[in-house]
């Protein structure tokens, strides 16, 4: 039987996990397997960077952890070797983070699936997901296509002023 200290880590460790993926905005499940120090490292490194959370899991206490907030659809994918990356602020964060890693060429890291807003996305949605403009450029294409209209109107009144002069001069000139 289990020591009641051990048992109380462990306990602990899959309450602090169910949190932190509840409160994440959004997770990705990594399959790691082949990746060497240097790649890992790296990895770690961006994610510091880039305000994303990425730690080895332990596939156990991972299935008790989302069991116990309802992602329990999860569990088919937690075997092997499994990590995982969560960003509290961006929800992209992380799954833009790790396509990027996954998208390379010699590339050893897998995506097994992600969790955004409390919902299941495959890999294939995660790519999809992490291809997505970032917030700001997408406040740049809403503010263009919001000029866009306001700038036509301008030409079309410029336009109809310049040629109303046009004519105001011409009844000028032919007066004189």
């Amino acid at each position: 039987m289990a020591n009641a200290k051990i048992l109380e880590q462990k306990k602990a460790i899959v309450a602090e996990l169910a949190e932190k993926l509840q409160t994440a905005s959004g997770a990705v499940f990594v399959d790691y397997t082949g990746t060497n120090v240097a790649k890992d490292t790296e990895l770690r490194r961006k994610a510091r960077a880039g305000g994303v959370e990425y730690a080895v899991i332990k596939n156990t206490l991972a299935r008790f952890a989302v069991k116990s907030i309802g992602l329990g659809e999860l569990d088919p994918i937690l075997n092997g070797p499994t990590a995982l990356a969560l960003s509290f602020g961006d929800p992209v964060a992380a799954a833009r983070l790790i396509n990027e890693y996954a998208s390379k060429k010699d590339s050893t890291i897998l995506i097994k699936a992600g969790v955004v807003e409390g919902k299941i996305i495959d890999p294939a949605g995660v790519t999809s997901l992490a291809e997505l403009p970032s917030k700001d450029r997408l406040y740049g294409m809403l503010a263009g296509v919001l000029q866009a209209p306001i700038r036509g109107l301008a030409t079309v009144l410029q336009a109809n002023i310049s040629g109303l002069a046009r004519a105001l001069n011409a009844v000028v000139e032919q007066k004189q």
